[in-house]
């Protein structure tokens, strides 16, 4: 383990529920590369993408990727530290609100989705029947 500017890093690895949740997540339409950053990231209180991509078995362009589209989705924040001397920033990420908001969140974008397929499948068995 090592801090840089007081920041401890993490190394927890994705465990067997953690896996069978990302699972779900792609089941439901979710691609695997954001489902794992945004389990690894709701199960630690502030990471950089580096142990992300180390603990969930990605690679820096997938998890660059994935946080764009979380932080898009509003369900993360970025904090940036500055490094001692010259250099970029280093990026932290967490949740903005809860792993459980989040799924309802999701939930909700799932249940819009099916209604608009439903309208959609109405429509179609309509103009077929004229």
């Amino acid at each position: 383990m090592f801090v840089i500017n007081m920041v401890k890093e993490v190394n927890r690895k994705l465990n067997s529920k953690d896996k069978k949740v990302i699972d779900v997540f792609v089941d439901l339409g979710m691609p695997r590369n954001l489902a794992k950053t945004l389990i690894y990231i709701s199960e630690a209180d502030e990471c950089r993408s580096a142990e992300i991509e180390r603990n969930a078995s990605l690679r820096q362009p997938e998890v660059s990727v994935a946080m764009q589209e979380l932080q898009r989705r509003g369900w993360i924040k970025k904090r940036d530290l500055k490094k001692k001397g010259k250099g970029r920033p280093v990026h932290l990420y967490r949740l903005r609100s809860s792993i459980d908001s989040i799924v309802e969140d999701f939930e909700k974008q799932k249940l819009q989705e099916i209604n608009h397929v439903k309208k959609d499948l109405s429509e179609l068995k309509k103009l077929i029947e004229d």
